[in-house]
């Protein structure tokens, strides 16, 4: 099997395949996409990307990471998203997992890149210190792999329910099953346009990417979300889908100007894909009431994107659901003895099908994750008997701040790394704009310390959005009979403690 771009360049070369921030002045088609990446292909192949080498790419969302995404299969490499936010220690750990052959950086990120590896760094930007420009490359030939769908397309990292990062492996089967599992659900025209706003660095804005060249449909790719940005350029590249996350849907909605329905003008949108976190009901009801057509969805990166999925007209029905499952995924929920629960029944929901990762670059990982059943998600929740999927809460404690992973322990090991703490708790408080904040309650060893201090010594160790926002001062952490920390007492010090308008909370 040849590489999907190539494919589809032969079908509809013609046909528009992407423009920046849905600029129709500046779209290609896919004629014009496909000879670019043979280029940029040529010069990787240059650099040492070979078959099943790891491509790594560290950069926000733009069109040169569509270009390769699309490089990295047509030399039979493995693309490896890394987040673009993390630190030169976070990033390390993540090269250290993969051995990349190439590391592909931006302006934003070379600095962390080239202090976190020894590998080769190219940049898409002008360099700024020993990266090496991509444009600059003489390109070479390469062979041209044949693909199988069981090999290895992408590797996504993800904290999952722990802080160490876990590389999840997606087969090209995975994300072939994923798409059409989503054109199954969601509807397929050849007129679609998808605004990709989400960072490419995770699932939700890989996805369309590959399913737009399945598809042989259009996306528009805007480096960075800014509400009234995105409104205007949806509406000039007349979107019909779009990706985001629920604090993004809300500050579309606050961008309409004096009262006026923000989405209104885009007549075309069939689904607002909204995932990433559980959806406040007020917010739906919000989107609902001005006619935006939200499709919740439930999904994983182990999936490939989308485990479930409610249309527009099922969640105006049922707003508590995040819909039937997809085609091809099972989805089942069991109790802690791992029987099978009844409809109705809150249990752990376990997931299989072929869009389902085959496991984890860490054996162990995969040993754990993976039951007769299938994967075991680490979600509570329940089906009906109409078969419609309710997700409840994390069986662990992991934080979900707008739409990122937080492992609270993570961010507990780094701010106890501060000399003056002695000990710390993390838990995640409710957020009216990212659905849940970060909040860590300290104890020192009677230095005076601030918020601020924490959150500046933490800089390095953590990504930002893993910083705590609120940062309490206790004595001593509440803890149970048996010496644990007592995680629901953490919480309700934190809720209770008086703010003293720096993000810091003083406890006694």
């Amino acid at each position: 099997m040849r590489d999907w771009l190539a494919t589809r360049a032969s079908a509809t070369p013609n046909a528009t395949a992407i423009a920046a921030a849905g600029d129709a002045a500046e779209a290609d088609t896919y004629a014009d996409l496909n000879e670019r990446v043979e280029i940029l292909a040529g010069r990787l192949a240059a650099r040492g990307v070979g078959v099943d080498d790891a491509l790594v790419v560290c950069a926000e969302t733009r069109t040169e990471f569509v270009e390769l995404a699309h490089a990295a299969q047509r030399l039979g490499a493995v693309l490896v998203p890394v987040n673009a936010r993390l630190s030169a220690k976070e990033l390390s750990v993540r090269f250290d997992r993969v051995n990349p052959a190439v590391v592909v950086c931006e302006a934003d990120t070379e600095a962390a890149v080239t202090d976190a590896t020894d590998a080769t760094v190219l940049s898409v930007d002008k360099p700024e210190g020993c990266a090496e420009s991509v444009a600059s490359v003489r390109p070479e030939p390469f062979d041209l792999p044949e693909w199988e769908l069981d090999n290895p397309l992408v590797v996504m990292f993800t904290s999952g329910t722990t802080g160490d990062p876990k590389g999840v492996v997606l087969t090209m089967g995975n994300v072939l099953a994923s798409a059409t599992a989503s054109a199954f659900r969601l509807g397929l025209r050849d007129t679609d346009f998808w605004h990709v706003c989400l960072p490419m660095y995770h699932m939700g804005g890989l996805a369309p990417v590959y399913r737009s060249t399945l598809y042989g449909t259009t996306i528009a790719v805007q480096r960075d979300f800014e509400p009234r940005e995105t409104l205007a350029a949806m509406e000039a590249a007349d979107a019909t889908a779009v990706s985001l996350v629920p604090t993004m849907l809300e500050r579309l909605l606050d961008a309409g100007a004096d009262g006026e329905a923000a989405l209104a003008p885009l007549v075309d949108l069939r689904f607002v894909l909204l995932g990433g976190a559980a959806c406040p009901p007020d917010l739906l009801e919000r989107a609902q009431e001005q006619n935006v057509p939200v499709a919740p969805t439930y999904g994983m990166t182990e999936a490939a994107s989308q485990i479930a999925t409610a249309t527009p007209e099922q969640a105006r029905r049922n707003p508590d659901t995040v819909g039937n499952p997809v085609m091809f995924a099972e989805v089942t929920v069991v109790d802690e003895a791992g029987a099978v629960c009844d409809s109705g029944e809150t249990g752990e929901l376990v997931v299989t099908g072929p869009m389902v990762t085959p496991g984890y670059l860490d054996e162990t990982a995969t040993f754990g994750a993976f039951t007769n059943g299938g994967l075991r998600t680490g979600d509570l929740g329940h089906r009906d008997e109409d078969g419609q999927l309710y997700v409840h809460a994390r069986v662990d404690d992991t934080i979900i701040t707008g739409g990122e992973n937080v492992d609270p322990n993570e961010v507990a090991d780094a701010v106890r790394s501060h000399p003056a703490v002695e000990d710390c708790a993390v838990v995640g408080l409710p957020d009216e704009e990212w659905g849940e904040r970060v909040a860590a309650l300290v104890v020192t060893d009677g230095a005076a310390v601030s918020a601020d201090e924490i959150r500046e010594f933490c800089r390095d160790r953590l990504a930002g959005y893993k910083l705590p926002r609120t940062v309490a001062f206790a004595n001593e952490l509440p803890r149970t009979a048996s010496g644990t920390v007592d995680r629901e007492a953490v919480e309700a010090r934190l809720r209770s403690g008086a703010d003293d308008g720096d993000g810091s909370v003083q406890i006694s």
